[in-house]
């Protein structure tokens, strides 16, 4: 047997949760270092993953099956392959920073904060590796709890019940749309096979007529569309980015919004594919509207957060259009363009925590001339501004190119349009950084502001490192992803030519 190293990630979070319980409120240097060293610990034991797995394979790897409840078809089914290898290890990443991140910031009930925020890993890390279905809803509604606590404890005190309870309302709605499409896939496989399973990999092969397919992924994209979020199911996310801690705003961009991209490349398109060509058209203008809507919505903001927040409505759609390419190029390109989000926009919420924590506003107009008197903040904001734009030679650039040339090979128009978002990304983040940072210090609060200390330097300098090291060598991670995107794209071409087939049968048929 294997070493189990994915059900000890999934379950070393809750060992940290429990002996978390168990120390004295009172204590919370303890509470925050224990936190931390689960959280590293964490991270260390995901690097085998990296450099124990076979970039060349599309099969699944590190794979762990024990059966569950065999009378209802249910296993403890887990393995990851080249797209969840790099999203686990991005959660294993994030997740010490943010606990470092909130060493000072956060300081009521630190013991519950921490308990959340491991208990929100193990639902995070067990979406990504999960291959059975009963085994993947019970993760993905795990993560709603502590997430929705993380926002109505902490948050904004002004509307974070609010901005919680509206998070709750969107995810419960899709999710209980995409548990009802997974009960009749669980019964629609026995009538077919005779067997009952919630096994991911032998849906994939699984006839499903056109019109069930279309259902099916309509109610499992709704769930996964309004965790992206994509246009016009977003409404829910710049509320909750806003009003959410910071730390909150960190997870939520680097790691939960990919869970709704994730899902649509793992589950929609390889379980329905006649109904994900049939549904191209309309998702990649979906995708297009978000780009150019979320970049516009941006230019016009004048709160640091909600700027932000909008940005990555803007840059999701660049995923989702990606995806929906069904190339190589497209589909590389949204996997790696997931990450790249979650490192940009993920380390765009600490700088904005930073300076909140120093002036307590996030009104763009409040500042002014930051980078005379923090010249360390300044420097490293500009590179992750840069980073956010696409600027060659740092990671966002190599995301956007890839996408875009997918986009290229299959519709033109909306290669073009989608382009137009680059353009309108450069004007608000420009914009906002020379606000921000240059001109005169009109305001005497920001002239006495402390640079960043050690631990704020130590909290974004991982970040920086993968930010340069994906914009100049991006094939360390591409190469891990290659096997897995071209049998994902075999597998929609082979569905597209069956089709094909089948139509150019029945047209000749008719004609005799």
């Amino acid at each position: 047997m294997n070493f189990p190293i994915l059900s000890i990630l999934i379950l070393l979070p809750m060992v940290g949760v429990a002996l978390i319980m168990m120390l004295n409120r009172e204590n919370q240097w303890l509470i925050k270092g224990t936190a931390m060293a689960f959280a590293l610990l964490e991270f260390i034991i995901s690097l085998p993953l990296w450099f124990g797995f076979d970039g060349g394979s599309a099969a699944m790897q590190f794979v762990e099956r024990y059966s569950w409840f065999p009378a209802y078809g249910i296993s403890y089914y887990i393995g990851i392959d080249g797209i969840s290898l790099l999203l686990v290890l991005l959660t294993t990443f994030i997740t010490p920073i943010c606990v470092l991140a909130c060493w000072e910031d956060i300081q009521s009930k630190v013991k519950e904060f921490m308990i959340c925020l491991l208990f929100l890993q193990t639902g995070m890390i067990g979406v990504f590796v999960s291959l059975d279905l009963f085994l993947f809803y019970i993760f993905w509604e795990i993560m709603l709890i502590p997430m929705y606590l993380l926002i109505g404890v902490w948050g904004n005190p002004a509307r974070r019940i609010y901005a919680a309870v509206k998070f709750f309302i969107f995810t419960m709605v899709g999710s209980l749309l995409m548990l009802v499409a997974i009960l009749v896939l669980y019964f629609y496989n026995y009538k077919v096979t005779g067997v009952y399973t919630f096994d991911l990999l032998k849906m994939y092969g699984l006839q499903i007529p056109f019109m069930m397919q279309f259902w099916m992924f309509l109610a499992f994209g709704l769930a996964f569309a309004i965790k992206v979020p994509m246009f016009p199911v977003h409404t829910w996310l710049p509320d909750a980015h806003t009003e959410a801690p910071t730390v909150g705003s960190v997870i939520l961009a680097a790691v939960l919004l990919k869970m709704g991209t994730y899902g649509f490349l793992r589950f929609n398109m390889p379980m329905f594919p006649d109904a994900a060509w049939y549904f191209v058209p309309l998702f990649s203008i979906l995708a297009v509207i978000g780009i150019v809507y979320g970049a516009l919505v941006s230019l016009v903001q004048v709160d640091l957060k909600r700027l932000v927040a909008f940005s990555s409505v803007s840059h999701l759609g660049f995923v989702m259009l990606g995806l929906f390419t069904y190339t190589m190029a497209g589909v590389q390109g949204g996997i790696i363009q997931m990450i790249n989000h979650g490192l940009s926009t993920g380390a765009l919420f600490l700088i904005v925590g930073m300076v909140y924590e120093r002036r307590h506003t996030r009104m763009i107009a409040d500042f002014g001339g930051l980078s005379k008197v923090m010249p360390v903040y300044a420097t490293i904001f500009m590179v992750v501004t840069l980073s956010s734009i696409g600027l060659p030679g740092l990671n966002g650039f190599v995301g956007e190119y890839l996408i875009l040339l997918g986009a290229f090979k299959t519709n033109k128009v909306f290669a073009i349009f989608a382009a137009s978002g680059v353009i309108f990304a450069a004007a608000y983040m420009l914009w906002m950084f020379q606000r921000v940072m240059f001109g005169t210090i009109t305001n005497e609060k920001n002239r006495n502001l402390k640079d960043l200390s050690m631990r704020e330097v130590v909290v974004l300098l991982p970040i920086l490192v993968f930010i340069v090291w994906i914009g100049v060598y991006p094939n360390t991670f591409l190469d891990k992803t290659k096997a897995s995107t071209a049998n994902f794209v075999a597998m929609m071409e082979k569905a597209k030519a069956t089709k094909v087939a089948v139509a150019d049968v029945m047209v000749k048929g008719d004609q005799r």
